[in-house]
C-alpha cells in the first residue's frame, strides 16, 4: 500500500462513535472510500465506549482481535465493523467470527461502485436454547448508515447478556455434573456405532452428563483438527445451545491437536485415553491400583508437556545455555519444561520400584496357593460384563468384608480380588476377579497393569464372562481374546459364561450361543449358575486327568532314560579281516 493509504488507515484510530453505536455516516464513508481505493476488505474493532481499538486490512475471520474472555455470561465487549468491496450481505465467515469470538455484534458496509457506502447489515448473538432458523444469531434487515447510527446496540447487548446470565443461573441450579459432547470418527469400521455407545458409557462412568453425541464419517483425518474447522464450528454451536463445556473424542489426540481444537472451540477437550485414565483414577482403591494409575498418567503426560519458550525458563536462556537470555540471567540451568520432565522421570522410576515390590509379594501369595494345590479360576471379560457380581454369587459374599464391589459402571474393579469357593466333585477352589478389558486399551494402561494381568496366567481355568444383553458381544469377546493372546495365555482351558441372559433378546441370545458357545446365566438372579458350576467342575476334572496322564508319561519317560543309562553296555566282538 502507498504511504498515504497507510496514513489514512492509521487516522481511523482517531475516530470516535457515540457509546453503544454501530457506526456513523462519516466512519462508514471513510471505510468505503478506503476499501474501494485499495480493493480490499477493511475491518475495525470498536469497544462499547465508541473507541476504535483495532484496524485490519482483512475480512472478519482475519481481523485482529484481542484475546479477552469476559466469562460465560458476558460477551467480548466490542463489535466488528468491516466492508464488502464487492457488496453483498453478511457472509458465513462473518457470522462464524461473531459466534466463535462472542462479539457484541458484527456489521458489514456494502461498498457501491462509486466508492460510497451502501446498506449496512447487522447481526448479534441470540441467547442459548433459542429455537429457529437463526438459532445462533439474529440478522437485521439492511439499513442505511444514518439509520444504523440510531440503532441502540448498547441496549441490545445489555438485554442479551442479562438473558444469558439468567439462563446460566437456571442451568447451574439444575446441573450437578459436567455436560459433554461426544465425537466418534467413523473411518469405515463396522463397529463405529458401538464405539460411540461405549464412549457414552465411559463418559457416564467418569461423571459426565452426555448432552449430545455425533458419529462423523471421515475417510481421511485432518492433520490439525481431525474433522475440519467447519465441523468444529457446528460442534461449538451445539455446545453453546446445549450448555456443554466438554468435548470428548473417541480417538486419541496428540498434544498439538488437542491444543488446536481447544483454541478453535473454547471448550475443554479430552480424548478416550484421558477419559479412561480419569475413570481409573476415580475407582482406584488399593495401594497397587493407585500406583499403577499414577504411573499410567505420568507416562501419558510426559510426551505431552508443552514448552512456552523462555517463559518456562528459570534463567531466561535458550534451553539453559549461556548463549542467550537477559542480562543477569545468563548461565547454566534448566528450563521449566526440562525440570518437569526430570521430575516425571524420577517419579516414574520410584513407582516402578514400588510396583516391583508389590509384584514380589503377589508372587509369594501365588506360590502359597500352588503349595496348597488349590485350583484357581480367573474370571476375565470385557469391562462391566458382570464379573464381580458373578464372583459374589459364587462365593455367597452378600455382606462385607467378603463382598466385592459390583456396580453398573466401567472399570469398577481395578485390582485382582481372590475369594475361596467350593465346587462339587473338586472341592475348594479360588476365584480371582480381574480388571475389566476394553478394546484398544491405552498402551500406558497396558504397561502399568501388565503385572496384574499376568497373574491370570497362573490360573488353571479361565472363566470368560460375556454380556449378551446388548449387541456386539462377539466383538467384545474377540477384543478380550486378543488381549489374552498378547499376554500369551490365550491357550488356557476356557469356559464361556453368557451373562445377563435374562435381559437378552431370545433371538440375540440364540445367535450368540451359536457363535460363542458357553452357558447362559444371570449372575444377578442366579439363573444357570448350577450348570456353569457343573461345566467348571468337569473342566477341572478333565484338566486333572490330563495332567495325571502327562505326569505318568513323563514318569515313564524318565524311567526309560534312567534304565538306558544304568543298563550294562553290550559286549563288542571284533572280526578279523585277515
Amino acid at each position: 500500500m502507498k504511504s498515504a493509504q497507510q496514513k489514512s488507515l492509521s487516522n481511523l484510530y482517531r475516530r470516535r462513535l457515540a457509546p453503544g453505536s454501530v457506526t456513523s455516516p462519516e466512519l462508514a464513508r471513510n471505510l468505503s472510500e478506503l476499501s474501494f481505493e485499495i480493493r480490499r476488505e477493511i475491518s475495525v474493532l470498536i469497544d462499547r465506549r465508541g473507541r476504535v481499538i483495532s484496524v485490519s486490512v482483512a475480512d472478519a475471520k482475519g481481523a485482529e482481535l484481542p484475546s479477552l474472555r469476559q466469562g460465560e455470561t458476558r460477551l467480548a465487549g466490542f463489535h466488528l465493523l468491516h466492508t464488502h468491496p464487492k457488496g453483498g450481505p453478511l457472509s458465513k465467515s462473518d457470522l462464524s467470527a461473531l459466534f466463535l469470538n462472542r462479539l457484541d455484534a458484527v456489521a458489514v458496509i456494502e461498498v457501491q461502485g462509486s466508492g460510497l457506502p451502501g446498506n449496512v447489515h447487522l447481526a448479534h448473538l441470540t441467547p442459548p436454547g433459542t429455537v429457529g432458523l437463526e438459532e445462533d444469531w439474529r440478522v437485521y434487515p439492511p439499513a442505511s448508515p444514518s439509520e444504523m447510527e440510531n440503532f441502540d446496540l448498547a441496549g441490545q447487548v445489555s438485554a442479551l447478556e442479562e438473558e444469558i446470565a439468567r439462563a446460566q443461573r437456571t442451568r447451574e441450579a439444575k446441573k450437578d455434573r459436567e455436560r459433554a459432547i461426544l465425537v466418534q470418527i467413523d473411518q469405515g469400521e463396522i463397529d463405529a456405532e458401538e464405539r460411540l455407545a461405549e464412549l457414552g458409557e465411559l463418559a457416564r462412568t467418569a461423571g459426565a452428563d452426555v448432552a449430545y453425541r455425533e458419529l462423523i464419517f471421515r475417510r481421511h483425518l485432518k492433520p490439525g483438527t481431525l474433522i475440519g474447522a467447519g465441523k468444529l464450528e457446528e460442534l461449538t454451536s451445539r455446545a453453546y445451545h446445549e450448555d456443554a463445556e466438554l468435548l470428548i473424542f473417541g480417538q486419541e489426540l496428540g498434544a498439538a491437536q488437542a491444543r488446536e481444537i481447544e483454541n478453535a472451540t473454547g471448550l475443554k477437550v479430552l480424548d478416550r485415553t484421558q477419559l479412561i485414565l480419569d475413570i481409573f483414577a476415580l475407582h482406584a482403591q488399593g495401594v497397587e491400583s493407585r500406583l499403577q494409575v499414577e504411573l499410567a498418567q505420568l507416562r501419558y503426560m510426559k510426551p505431552r508437556l508443552l514448552g512456552a519458550g523462555t517463559r518456562l525458563s528459570r534463567i531466561g536462556a535458550s534451553g539453559g545455555s549461556a548463549a542467550g537470555g537477559a542480562i543477569g540471567t545468563r548461565g547454566p540451568g534448566e528450563t521449566k519444561l526440562e525440570l518437569d520432565r526430570r521430575r516425571i522421570n524420577d517419579r516414574i522410576s520410584l513407582l516402578e520400584h514400588q510396583l516391583k515390590e508389590v509384584a514380589v509379594r503377589r508372587e509369594e501369595r501365588r506360590k502359597q496357593r500352588s503349595r496348597n494345590d488349590v485350583p484357581v479360576i480367573s474370571i476375565v471379560g470385557y469391562t462391566n460384563a458382570g464379573k464381580s457380581t458373578l464372583l459374589n454369587a459364587f462365593t455367597h459374599a452378600a455382606d462385607e468384608p467378603r463382598r466385592v464391589l459390583a456396580a453398573n459402571k466401567l472399570f469398577a474393579t481395578l485390582r485382582p480380588t481372590s475369594r475361596q469357593g467350593f465346587l462339587e466333585g473338586v472341592g475348594n477352589v479360588v476365584y480371582t476377579d480381574t480388571v475389566g478389558f476394553i478394546r484398544d486399551l491405552p498402551t500406558d494402561l497396558t504397561r502399568a497393569f501388565r503385572a496384574t494381568l499376568e497373574e491370570i496366567g497362573d490360573a488353571d481355568v479361565l472363566l470368560h464372562v460375556v454380556d449378551v444383553s446388548v449387541p456386539g458381544a462377539d466383538t467384545r469377546f474377540e477384543a478380550v481374546r486378543r488381549i489374552l493372546s498378547d499376554l500369551e495365555i490365550g491357550e488356557l482351558p476356557t469356559v464361556v459364561a453368557l451373562n445377563k441372559a435374562d435381559l437378552a433378546d431370545a433371538e440375540l441370545l440364540a445367535q450368540e450361543r451359536s457363535r460363542l458357545g458357553g452357558v447362559p446365566i444371570s449372575a444377578h438372579s442366579g439363573e444357570g449358575l448350577g450348570q456353569l458350576k457343573h461345566v467348571l467342575s468337569q473342566t477341572l476334572e478333565d484338566l486333572q486327568v490330563r495332567r495325571e496322564e502327562e505326569d505318568e508319561a513323563a514318569r515313564v519317560e524318565r524311567e526309560n532314560v534312567k534304565a538306558a543309562i544304568n543298563s550294562p553296555s553290550p559286549k563288542r566282538h571284533w572280526v578279523s579281516t585277515d
